[in-house]
């Protein structure tokens, strides 16, 4: 018998982007530079020089871009705002033709039927807040708070959905640990601090918006479940520590006002301690929270790892995607049941999903095939399904990407998106996981079942 994949009434489908990744003009009409356009620019920290100047050009092309989700049937698009286009110091001027623009995408999404899904931070601070100290200095949470009022007040009108921030732990392992992102530090001390005021900024968003929203509200976070390499106590520690690091180390202080014991292991002397009254900033209760799924990671114990100690073993006679994550959607199952297992019915939404494959040269007219996206779509659906019957409380699905982009510091080689974009000429292009898709979409999750 075919399975039916029949997803829960009123279950939101939608895609997402971001920012940096697609706008491209990124000083246009008043804007300020952000941290990604300073480190961009910065010899020898982008592959093959890439930058996010021109992007997929959605800033001058974001109503024929609405018109590919309008085809796609998508009911909400999770776009972020660059903070230095509305605030170009950061605090202080608003500058009004960054927020017009942000406002039209708005209306033009609505005209179209498709609800828009903002992310207040995904990852672009202003230059001007970094040479104050960035996310190390305490005042981040109040600076956060008054950009987040000022797009509260000028959208929330019209926009049913909020998140504070995406994926702090990318922020911090990446742009303060490891100095592979932006702003390109490298420093165990800094990056507990940078990853609490973090958490301090979005408590201190979520305020904000009590004072003044009247919709829905909260945060999204980047989940990898580790499972450890061997039964050896080791291996079993090495994978707590992993686990705490990466999957804890955001969710526990916004939804349980604490840190797991396991980081003053990972960061030994680094590890401050923190003002108890911060917790109550950090927890702030959440409409919903956003998870974002790619892949697993199977731990063992390496004491040269540091400063996890612990290390990814990779798993072979298994598909890997471009980025060299393993394809593995039980993960996208247990991430989910796990998660509701540690901090309730939180309602859920996967905010982000997706793939990076090599795909084959455009024949214009014809719809570029991408069998092992599409395979990766089709999986990690059912494993969403799975989840449902098994009595996650998800809410909606998020593909990641709409278009191909700029993905970060490794430039424009890694194509996520649903759409092929050719760079040069900005041609769009749908494949067949996009088809894929919008059969999902159409028939509410049966197109699942097919062959």
């Amino acid at each position: 018998m075919t399975r039916r994949y029949r997803f829960p009434d009123g279950f939101l489908w939608g895609a997402a982007t971001s920012a940096y990744q697609i706008e491209g003009s990124p000083l246009a009409d008043g804007a300020g530079p952000s941290i990604w356009q300073r480190f961009a620019h910065t010899p020898g920290m982008m592959a093959n020089g890439d930058h996010g100047d021109v992007a997929c050009d959605h800033y001058r092309r974001y109503k024929d871009d609405v018109r590919l989700m309008h085809a796609l049937g998508l009911q909400s698009y999770r776009f972020s705002v660059n903070w230095a286009r509305v605030l170009p110091e950061g605090t202080g001027r608003v500058n009004v033709q960054g927020l017009d623009f942000y406002s039209r995408l708005v209306d033009e999404l609505l005209e179209h039927g498709i609800a828009p899904n903002v992310t207040l931070f995904h990852w672009d601070l202003p230059a001007a807040l970094d040479d104050r100290g960035g996310w190390l200095n305490r005042d981040s949470a109040h600076w956060f708070a008054e950009y987040a009022q000022t797009l509260f007040k000028a959208l929330d009108d019209r926009v049913p959905q909020w998140t504070t921030l995406n994926e702090p732990w990318v922020v911090v392992d990446g742009g303060y640990l490891r100095g592979a992102l932006a702003p390109g530090h490298r420093n165990l001390y800094e990056a507990p601090i940078a990853a609490h005021n973090l958490m301090r900024a979005s408590g201190a968003g979520i305020q904000a918006y009590r004072a003044h929203g009247r919709h829905a509200i909260g945060v999204v976070f980047n989940i990898e479940p580790k499972y450890p390499a061997s039964d050896s106590a080791d291996d079993l520690a090495a994978t707590r520590r992993a686990h705490a690091y990466m999957n804890l180390q955001f969710a526990d202080p916004a939804l349980l006002g604490s840190y797991p014991p396991e980081l003053r292991e990972v960061y030994g002397a680094a590890w401050p301690d923190f003002p108890a009254d911060d917790f109550r900033l950090t927890r702030q209760p959440v409409d919903f929270v956003g998870l974002n799924y790619y892949t697993r990671a199977v731990v063992r114990h390496d004491a040269d790892a540091l400063p996890l100690r612990a290390a990814p073993v990779y798993q072979p006679h298994r598909t890997h995607t471009e980025t060299g994550w393993e394809v593995y959607e039980q993960g996208l199952v247990d991430m989910l049941t796990g998660f509701r297992q540690r901090y309730g019915e939180i309602p859920l939404y996967i905010t982000e999903n997706g793939a990076a494959f090599y795909d084959p040269p455009v024949v214009e007219g014809e719809v570029l095939d991408d069998p092992l996206r599409t395979d990766y779509l089709r999986r990690h659906l059912r494993a969403a399904h799975r989840a449902i019957e098994a009595g996650v409380n998800l809410k909606g699905y998020y593909a990641w990407s709409l278009l191909d982009n700029l993905e970060w510091s490794l430039g424009y080689a890694k194509r996520f998106g649903l759409y092929h974009v050719d760079f040069a000429t900005q041609r769009r292009t749908p494949k067949a996981s996009a088809k894929l898709y919008a059969r999902v979409i159409a028939s509410h999750g049966e197109a699942l079942g097919e062959a």
